[in-house]
């Protein structure tokens, strides 16, 4: 059986942490929709834009599978960078595309929850007045389309270092963004509210780090699987994440990431036999 989360929001949900700065998370439990089928997630998992990155649904994923290492979970990846919750207005193309897929995702797995993190785009013009009210909306159209009424959203909170990065003139009601959002997971059943304390941005300013993203799906996971919302920073998150990313690999998950490097030009035939050959070597 495999369980599934729809991710929908903008880039943060997307992921832009730098590839080059935290060690890939792989396991065969973990899986992505791509064109309607089920594959072993590969980071990034969200390709929505050039710049997509580590985002926050490996670390996820990986403290399911430490609960619950006899099951499978799969990702919908459908958030898309620099969008508004107008964007995502109900039947709308961006509502209309992640509905789809998750619609998909239920023919063979069993939709478990939503995943959200959205709000840079409506923290200015005064655009947080409504963003409560807007994304209850929101939230109630998929609930209802998808025939799952209960189905649990965790959202995540903005970065305080919004404020201070090159785009900060842009984001000064990102404070008022997350008073909504915390006032949903208090007011909406089975909504929780996630809090960014304590992350850090890219140089950008604007976007999670990599090394941020990955304590954000532990915080999601704890919201998840505690059905409540996650108020400050969890105890030890750096070496939570390090028991993740160095989970050891089986000799199957050693053998497909040896030939994604080789299908990606990274290891010559003779280095890609070479290292089979030790990999299938008695140990």
């Amino acid at each position: 059986m495999l369980y599934s989360f729809l991710m929908i929001g903008q880039s943060n949900m997307a992921g832009r942490g730098y590839l080059n700065n935290v060690k890939q998370i792989y396991n065969d439990n973990i899986k992505t929709l791509v064109n309607g089928r089920w594959q072993t997630m590969f980071e990034p998992i969200n390709f929505d834009r050039p710049t997509s990155g580590i985002g926050l649904a490996a670390s996820f994923a990986a403290s399911w599978c430490l609960k619950n290492n006899d099951k499978q979970i799969g990702f919908i990846p459908c958030a898309d960078g620099g969008t508004s919750l107008d964007d995502w207005a109900v039947d709308g193309i961006l509502f209309e595309n992640a509905l789809y897929h998750a619609k998909i995702a239920q023919k063979s797995s069993v939709l478990t929850g939503i995943l959200w993190h959205q709000g840079e785009n409506d923290s200015f013009n005064n655009r947080s007045d409504v963003y409560y009210d807007k994304l209850s909306l929101i939230i109630d159209a998929f609930r209802q389309k998808l025939n799952l009424l209960d189905i649990p959203l965790i959202a995540g909170g903005l970065g305080d270092y919004l404020s201070s990065g090159r785009y900060g003139q842009y984001f000064t009601e990102y404070n008022l963004v997350n008073q909504a959002l915390r006032k949903i997971a208090k007011e909406k059943h089975n909504c929780f509210f996630v809090t960014a304390d304590g992350l850090t941005a890219n140089a950008d300013g604007l976007h999670f780090d990599a090394v941020s993203q990955r304590k954000f799906g532990l915080r999601y996971f704890e919201a998840f699987d505690r059905k409540k919302s996650v108020l400050s920073p969890l105890h030890g998150e750096s070496e939570k994440v390090t028991i993740l990313e160095n989970r050891p690999l089986t000799k199957t998950e050693n053998i497909a990431l040896l030939e994604i490097n080789f299908g990606a030009g990274k290891l010559s035939s003779i280095e890609f036999e070479h290292q089979l050959a030790l990999i299938n070597s008695p140990s």
